[in-house]
């Protein structure tokens, strides 16, 4: 669900008449039904992981898991599922040593606040990274080259995953692309019974959003707002929260 922003203007369109609009905007970037993207995990940028996790789940009743570190990132994260997408807690890891370049997601500038930065899709079911990614160039938006990846869990499995790095272009609300080829998801193994109940957005250029993600296959109305914003609403048994 993505509505738009409070306060924000939707365009004098009515939403029915936005949604639809987007979806021609979607089949004219050369998408069909097999070609659909998926939510395959929002990204919250934390200062600290564990109290991050306590937090969360003080808020929802579940805590995320510590999902491993990024070695050589300088990072490392804690997933909590939603079912067929989840959440990844990423933060500076203080076992590691300083990373020669910047962490990614803006985690060296968070100045001690946490913030949902921005999220990641998946190819549709038989489709590769890279046939996304050259489908997405062909519509007009180029996500980058995929790079692989890898980290181990920490019992002792590894995960390999292919992504294109996030390059900052649409303030964190046009998705980077992530594939787990035949790794588990994560949205599989990370605990339960959080649900991902909104993810709302806004920009100054809602149409140049849109445009972007209508190339990757991820049609999402974006509302207009003075400033780019993202944000999640999740609920547990506990309660619910806002990212």
């Amino acid at each position: 669900m993505v509505g738009r922003w409070p306060g924000g203007r939707g365009g004098g369109m009515p939403p029915e008449e936005r949604l639809r609009a987007r979806v021609r905007l979607w089949q004219g970037a050369g998408w069909d039904d097999r070609g659909v993207s998926v939510i395959d995990h929002l990204v919250y940028a934390v200062p600290d992981l564990g109290g991050a996790a306590e937090r969360f789940e003080r808020s929802t009743g579940v805590r995320p898991a510590y999902g491993g570190a990024h070695t050589g990132m300088g990072t490392h994260n804690a997933l909590v599922s939603f079912g067929d997408s989840y959440l990844e807690l990423i933060a500076p890891d203080p076992d590691q040593p300083e990373p020669d370049r910047p962490r990614p997601f803006g985690i060296d500038d968070l100045a001690g606040r946490s913030r949902l930065v921005t999220f990641a899709v998946r190819p549709s079911p038989g489709e590769s990274i890279g046939a996304l990614v050259e489908r997405a160039r062909e519509a007009g938006f180029d996500p980058g080259d995929p790079v692989s990846m890898s980290r181990l869990r920490p019992d002792g499995v590894e995960l390999h995953w292919r992504l294109t790095f996030p390059s900052g272009e649409g303030d964190g609300l046009i998705p980077f692309v992530i594939d787990w080829g035949d790794t588990e998801n994560p949205s599989r193994t990370a605990p339960g019974g959080v649900g991902l109940v909104a993810l709302r957005s806004a920009h100054p250029d809602p149409r140049a959003i849109d445009r972007a993600r209508a190339a990757l296959g991820f049609v999402d109305p974006v509302g207009f707002g003075d400033v780019a914003m993202i944000e999640a609403t999740v609920r547990g048994p506990a309660g619910e929260t806002t990212l």
